[in-house]
């Protein structure tokens, strides 16, 4: 079922607008006629406009460069070759040559999410930078330090160096989010600043997985608000002006036109870790799961990983999970949220069924994997 979701009054009040009649210059018709231009006003106003408005002055565009190095007059070669004096003097190269460096430059979009001068963007954006550069709405540009990056879940965390008042982007809640909602794409696309794009949720819960992306542990929020390059990092705001997710990538090619956003939620979750230990846990168990045939569903675990925590545990190829700490699993997306949600370190139950027979055993989720942080 599509749930519905309401007009905002200010909406309603455009659509009410279209009925009144012009005034006339000059006319005075006092009490009234400045109640009727008092309501042409606000129709003419969006509620688009007042969300942009409450987010938009903590929308930042974040310049990155980072150096690498050229093998100079070598193209693909290898360095050893480049490197090797017989090889060079064959070949006519000058010796002594050395690699040369090139400075390579990015952009993206991001949003200060506290007051101290915190800014939520992509890992993608910022990853392997020598140098963030940070530019407010107001014109402002600020030099910018990476506190912590999980490529995992796509999310950095980067500090504005420098005393400052900074604006902030109020964080929504993602999970009370419906298809249907309004979803409102801020960012900088192609380094157009400032730019925003209006849509709908499409879908809740996308698997990045099932999108081809398989090295990344994420459920995205689906839109069809237009995310172009430079908008990954920028905020996707709900009708009030809230952040509820992340933008982080577009389909290009046949179904181009979807866009897809980290929820805010996880976000939140990522960027406490990120900014109190500069790196973020993922726990996981070693197995590889799939939908579980039948009427009740269940995780089906399709390969095990030697000598992990669910091995330990005597987890068997074949076994469906059907319950997580108590509660019912019914798809591989609801035991990772259950792991997820669990933590590491402590065990967790596990009703499993195991050739007819149901069987509960104990898992002590593990770290993932450590995380590149800077």
């Amino acid at each position: 079922m599509r749930p519905t979701c309401a007009l905002p009054a200010v909406a309603a009040g455009l659509l009410a607008g279209s009925l009144l009649a012009p005034i006339t210059p000059g006319w005075t018709g006092g009490g009234a006629a400045r109640a009727g231009a008092a309501s042409a006003a606000i129709a003419r106003q969006s509620f688009v406009a007042a969300a942009v408005r409450r987010a938009g002055p903590a929308v930042v565009t974040i310049d990155t460069e980072r150096t690498v190095q050229v093998n100079g007059g070598g193209g693909m070669l290898p360095r050893g070759l480049l490197n090797d004096p017989l090889f060079r003097q064959f070949f006519g190269m000058p010796q002594g040559q050395q690699p040369s460096q090139r400075t390579e430059r990015g952009q993206g979009s991001g949003f200060i999410f506290q007051a101290d001068g915190l800014v939520l963007t992509n890992a993608h954006v910022v990853e392997r930078s020598d140098r963030v550069t940070v530019g407010l709405q107001n014109g402002q540009r600020v030099e910018g330090k990476v506190v912590g990056i999980d490529s995992l879940t796509d999310l950095a965390v980067v500090r504005l160096l420098g005393g400052g008042a900074w604006p902030v982007a109020p964080l929504g809640n993602s999970d009370a989010l419906q298809v249907g909602d309004w979803a409102i794409a801020v960012g900088n696309p192609f380094g157009l600043d400032n730019t925003v794009t209006l849509g709908i949720v499409s879908s809740l819960n996308r698997n990045a997985a099932k999108l081809g992306i398989t090295d990344k542990r994420l459920d995205l929020i689906q839109t069809d608000a237009a995310i172009n390059p430079g908008n990954s990092g920028g905020p996707l705001l709900n009708a009030d002006g809230e952040v509820v997710g992340i933008n982080t990538l577009v389909r290009s090619g046949p179904g181009a036109g979807l866009g897809f956003a980290i929820p805010i939620n996880r976000a939140r979750s990522i960027a406490g870790q990120l900014v109190s230990t500069g790196r973020a846990s993922h726990p996981m168990i070693g197995v590889a799961l799939d939908l579980a045939r039948g009427s009740g569903g269940g995780a089906q675990v399709v390969a095990v990983q030697p000598g992990g925590p669910a091995e330990r545990a005597g987890l068997q190829r074949g076994d469906v999970i059907v319950a997580a700490g108590g509660k019912a699993v019914r798809t591989p997306q609801q035991m990772i949220g259950a792991v997820e949600a669990h933590g590491i370190g402590r065990p967790l139950a596990l009703t499993v069924n195991r050739q007819g027979s149901q069987i509960t055993l104990q898992v002590v989720p593990g770290d993932l994997v450590p995380v590149r942080s800077r």
